[in-house]
């Protein structure tokens, strides 16, 4: 055999045997895949004696999109439960508005506290 011929392909594996009336043809299976949805992680601001209401409603409405109205509504119930829900996200949405009100409220001077829990 000489040097200079290339080498030969692989041979290729038998297909398996058609089925009744499948005509020979050869049918590849594919998995679905599983896939989870992200871990979802509630924002929640709490309450403090000296951070102005008005603030927490600027921040529930500038950096969780809520209506004046929504605003108020949840800001009432962290002045009066200590704490309050601001929304729900996959955890980098929600570890990145909590370090956007907090930069914000230590930018204003306010001690407003913000995490995130597991939801």
């Amino acid at each position: 055999m000489p040097d200079d011929l290339p080498p030969e392909p692989p041979a290729k594996p038998p297909a398996r045997p058609a089925r009744e009336g499948g005509h020979g043809a050869v049918v590849a299976e594919k998995k679905a895949a599983k896939t989870k949805p992200p871990s979802l992680y509630q924002v929640v601001l709490l309450n403090d004696d000296y951070t102005p209401m008005e603030f927490v409603v600027m921040v529930l409405q500038h950096f969780f999109q809520r209506d004046l109205e929504t605003a108020t509504h949840i800001m009432l119930m962290i002045h009066h439960d200590g704490r309050g829900v601001c929304g729900v996200f996959p955890k980098d949405v929600a570890a990145t508005k909590v370090e956007l009100v907090l930069a914000a409220a230590r930018r204003d001077g306010h001690p407003l506290q913000c995490i995130m829990e597991a939801a």
